[in-house]
């Protein structure tokens, strides 16, 4: 692994930041700490109380790939659970597994849709990411499982392991999934116990639904602990090993990949003082170009950065992704604005896509990080240098890095709404929702461009809470937003804008939005929302989970608007009218 740094005017600074883990022999004392050490680490890497007292240690994202060196046994392991719950699924129902639906938020799911982007889960049951309430979501999910094997449902049911995973006390949605797939298999009078399992912490929400009805459960981690954030699950804990497994990967290869040497734990640190060394200069918004063979990890990175280190109005980090590389969209180097940074990802003998652009950025002088992997390097070595990047970057920061306090305000607002729907007939009889209309086009012009303008707002957001994975509509909406997102963010403001579902969205990079701020959210939702008749799945939840977005952002003094969406042709025109007036 080899990490090259051009174009950066605060080379002393980076390496001055640089040598204070060797001075301050953080890996040595991160290797030691525990939780009743009097070490700043406690306070950065583990969730402590008002009273200062440590409530949970959450370094098992570092210390499970410690701990698997000495436990090689883990990966068969692993093979053979999986093996013993197909062959649950076998004896009950005669049938093979051939699906997997996984119901989790954020780190709880965005590995597995890594896994399935590049490819790693081919050799597997298709796996389905339920990372949604939106009723529509699961329709087109069991829609999908008919089209492509001809059967009906009830068949396709015997065959599918579903899967709950919530790695927050109070995450309801994975619950929510759950309860209505379960009504399907009480439908059709097919017994549940064999197909279900879910991972969560005892005493949970989930745990608190799933173990009265006797479904199993598995413990995340493979020494039986519970010392890892959701965000932190993979690549070493049973959440993020069994969808591989179930694929046949080769695990041992696997996790061997993820141990670190000391120089490479080095390399992330140097990695690490260059990002905030940019970031205390204004050059907070760093585009990650990954190579093709790994494209998919955009966004599983994204999460880990920003939910991990969002939570300061003084200090953020912005990972862009799915962007194209146009100089033109970016101020000149030398502008005081100019807020870009580039973090390059190649893997050697392997052509990178933007290849062409990373020449022109760095001939335009923009800094830029460019890290090399070995060719045969495996993700999960990746996921794992990032993961001390981002510790890197906490320790540096002063930061808790492993907490994630806004996402939890929201979750409570949701809970509010939630109940207020059900004493109002439903959540489209509430206030809150009857009062949603699309802004005026020229006011919401007019307003980012003022904001832009006073830098009170640095970057966007489009979020449409729905689904834009499997469902075609959704996937044509997804095209839809990319255009406004051009027109309006990128290239009139020469601002990042993010795409992405939510509520999935709230668990993944939110936390940097309603932390961090300087953002325009602009969320969406359809104006008549879906339901799934057949499983009696109403979508009151995912709308009260659009409206606490929106709430819990007003109430952090963050600028939001809420789009009700009635078709893609005048959502095109509205965004067409807001650009003109920037």
């Amino acid at each position: 692994m080899s990490l090259s740094i051009v174009n950066d005017p605060l080379r002393e600074s980076s390496q001055q930041l640089f040598e204070r883990f060797s001075s301050e022999r953080v890996l040595e004392r991160l290797r030691t700490v525990t939780p009743e050490s009097d070490d700043d680490i406690v306070k950065l890497g583990m969730e402590v109380d008002a009273e200062g007292r440590v409530t949970k240690n959450s370094l098992g994202v570092y210390r499970l790939a410690w701990q698997a060196a000495e436990h090689p046994e883990w990966p068969d392991m692993i093979v053979a659970e999986v093996e013993a719950l197909k062959q649950r699924i076998q004896e009950t129902h005669g049938v093979p597994l051939r699906f997997v639906i996984w119901a989790g938020m954020g780190g709880s799911i965005e590995d597995k849709s890594m896994y399935n982007s590049v490819g790693l889960l081919k050799g597997g049951p298709r796996l389905y990411s339920l990372d949604s309430t939106d009723p529509a979501k699961l329709k087109a999910i069991f829609e999908d499982m008919q089209r492509i094997s001809g059967e009906q449902l009830p068949d396709l049911l015997r065959s599918t392991l579903v899967v709950g995973m919530a790695m927050g006390m109070t995450s309801y949605e994975p619950v929510v999934n759950l309860e209505r797939i379960a009504s399907l298999y009480d439908k059709f009078k097919i017994e549940s116990k064999p197909n279900f399992i879910y991972m969560t912490l005892p005493g949970s929400i989930l745990d608190q639904f799933a173990a009265p009805r006797g479904f199993t459960h598995v413990p995340l981690q493979p020494d039986n602990g519970n010392s890892t954030a959701g965000r932190h699950s993979a690549p070493l804990t049973r959440g993020s090993l069994y969808p591989l497994a179930l694929a046949g990967v080769d695990l041992k290869a696997w996790v061997a990949g993820s141990a670190l040497t000391d120089e490479e734990i080095s390399t992330a640190w140097k990695l690490a003082a260059f990002l905030h060394a940019q970031g205390m200069d204004g050059r907070d918004k760093v585009a990650l170009l990954l190579p093709r063979s790994w494209a998919g990890a955009g966004l599983w990175t994204k999460q880990d950065v920003e939910e991990s280190l969002g939570k300061s109005e003084a200090i953020g980090i912005k990972i862009v992704i799915d962007e194209k590389v146009r100089l033109r969209s970016y101020r000149r180097v030398g502008d005081p604005l100019q807020d870009r940074a580039f973090l390059a990802i190649q893997r050697k003998g392997e052509a990178h896509p933007e290849a062409k652009q990373i020449t022109e950025l760095r001939h335009a002088k923009y800094p830029m990080a460019m890290l090399t992997f070995p060719a045969a390097t495996p993700l999960s070595h990746y996921m794992q240098f990032m993961h001390y990047v981002v510790g890197g970057l906490g320790y540096l920061r002063r930061m808790n890095f492993v907490t994630q306090p806004s996402v939890e305000l929201y979750k409570a607002i949701a809970s509010e709404l939630f109940a207020e729907a059900k004493n109002a007939g439903g959540t489209a009889h509430t206030p809150a929702w009857m009062e949603l209309k699309r802004p005026d086009a020229r006011k919401l012009g007019s307003d980012l461009k003022k904001l832009a303008a006073s830098r009170a707002i640095e970057y966007g957001e489009l979020t449409f809470f729905g689904d834009m994975r499997y469902n075609e509509e959704g996937r044509a909406l997804r095209v839809s937003l990319e255009r406004a997102a051009d027109r309006t963010f990128r290239s009139r403001l020469k601002m990042p804008c993010d795409i992405h579902e939510g509520p999935a969205m709230n668990h993944s990079y939110h936390e940097m939005i309603i932390g961090h701020g300087k953002c325009f959210s602009i969320v969406l939702i359809a104006a008549k929302p879906a339901h799934f008749a057949l499983a009696h799945y109403e979508p009151d939840y995912h709308m009260a989970q659009f409206l606490a977005t929106k709430m819990a952002l007003e109430r952090r003094g963050r600028h939001v608007v809420a789009i009700p969406v009635d078709d893609l042709e005048s959502l095109d025109e509205y965004f067409l009218e807001v650009a003109s007036f920037l």
